[in-house]
């Protein structure tokens, strides 16, 4: 399989974070919790295709509804009431939701939502915290694995990848997450030129770490004394709470980018906010405004299965599927005790994310401090050959058709797993007093 996907794809690959040494494991099919490879190999999957299948894989009433539309249509040049229903299905559950605007996946969400920033306010610089990943537009494209940045001297932006413009590093400041201090002296400088800061409430990059009450109220006074916009990045962390990660807290962004969970599978992003912010995205003569448009937006198959996903995660499914994931959380901190490796686990709700090499993960330093990739590695290719699956990062995301002896399997795979990697040499034993 590897090699046909050579012949065609450069390094046989179509999709970055889903590459591996020497190639990846190539599936063929996925049914509730469980994947199967070309190979016949079955896997418990806490991938979930990197968080997004909240039901896992062949949910009953995503299936009958993409069955249902099939036949009366894929996409269309027009408007379908199909994405007027998902809309109110997703206003209806966060109050600071009024309108809400469709995109086709979480990265193009973001760069929306940064557009309208800039409309707003008449301005092009914007924060971002150090080590957050938020996806495939250039301003936010700085300091997602660099170096972790020397705050007393040089706080410039990092370019990591080729291809961005050098002059991405004069349009974001780079800011500590959860650090109040550091990030107002590097706000400070810059004042009435940033259009918006962007926060994701729990970065995966920067360590599954939950942004502080304090730091988020300090982001919102911030933007609101400097007439800047305050941007939410949910596109991960939605899937947190019935009213996504912000929803039922005290601190309201001026606009929310999230996806994943919302298509039910299938792609999908989308911005929201209130009504007055929202009216950037109107097509009209008025000004400012933000012209946003796309071939397969709000299209029928995204918005059914959508719909039928969400409807599907209800308050009581959130609590169950939050409590799975402490359980996860926890009984993989009890397999690094039992073992005697040095690791950490972070999360919330119903993610996890494993580091091996500190003891403790509480900034983006401690992220990139962490154990080497080879460690994680091969650490992550020793469950795979137990027959559980998480991602490459170390990331795992519990899903509904889940149960308790699903969260017991991936402890017990993950605790063979360290043993077997640390007899190898690849893990340094806990020397924790």
């Amino acid at each position: 399989m590897s090699n046909r996907a050579r012949w065609v794809m450069p390094m046989g690959n179509t999709r970055s974070s889903a590459f591996t040494a020497p190639h990846p494991i190539y599936l063929a099919s996925g049914d509730g919790a469980h994947v199967t490879d070309v190979d016949g190999n079955r896997y418990l999957d806490f991938q979930n295709n990197f968080t997004a299948l909240i039901h896992g894989h062949g949910h009953s009433s995503v299936s009958e509804a993409l069955c249902r539309q099939v036949p009366i249509g894929l996409s269309f040049a027009n408007p379908t009431k199909t994405e007027i229903d998902l809309a109110e299905l997703l206003c209806g559950r966060v109050s600071h939701f009024e309108h809400l605007r469709f995109t086709n996946t979480g990265s193009e969400a973001v760069m929306m939502a940064i557009k309208a920033a800039r409309a707003l306010t008449g301005r092009t610089l914007i924060a971002k915290c150090e080590g957050a990943y938020h996806g495939c537009y250039d301003p936010i494209e700085v300091n997602v694995s660099a170096p972790p940045i020397d705050w007393e001297d040089d706080r410039r932006a990092t370019l990591q990848h080729d291809g961005l413009p050098t002059t991405v590093r004069d349009q974001t400041i780079p800011i500590a997450f959860n650090d109040i201090e550091k990030t107002e002296r590097a706000l400070s400088a810059y004042g009435s030129e940033i259009s918006a800061i962007v926060v994701d409430p729990l970065p995966s990059r920067a360590g599954l770490i939950c942004v502080s009450p304090d730091y988020l109220a300090f982001l919102r006074r911030w933007t609101s004394a400097h007439a800047a916009l305050l941007i939410s990045d949910e596109v991960l962390s939605f899937r947190l709470a019935y009213a996504g990660a912000l929803g039922d807290g005290p601190i309201r962004p001026d606009i929310t980018a999230f996806g994943k969970i919302i298509g039910g599978g299938l792609p999908i992003g989308a911005v929201a906010g209130s009504a007055d912010v929202m009216r950037v995205f109107a097509p009209s003569s008025d000004r400012p405004h933000v012209a946003h448009s796309g071939t397969f937006t709000a299209n029928p198959m995204s918005m059914v299965a959508g719909h039928a996903a969400m409807s599907a995660m209800t308050e009581n499914e959130f609590t169950r599927l939050n409590e799975l994931g402490a359980d996860a959380r926890s009984a993989l901190r009890g397999a690094l005790q039992s073992v005697g490796v040095t690791g950490a686990v972070t999360g919330a709700g119903s993610l996890f994310r494993i580091f091996l090499g500190v003891a403790e993960v509480s900034g983006y330093a401690d992220v990139f401090r962490a154990g080497s990739a080879s460690a994680l590695g091969a650490l992550v290719r020793a469950m795979q050959d137990r027959g559980v699956m998480i991602s490459q990062v170390g990331l795992g995301a519990v899903s509904t058709p889940m149960r308790p002896d699903d969260i017991n399997r991936l402890a017990a795979v993950f605790e063979e797993a360290l043993r077997t990697v640390s007899v190898s040499g690849r893990l340094a034993p806990d020397t924790t007093p």
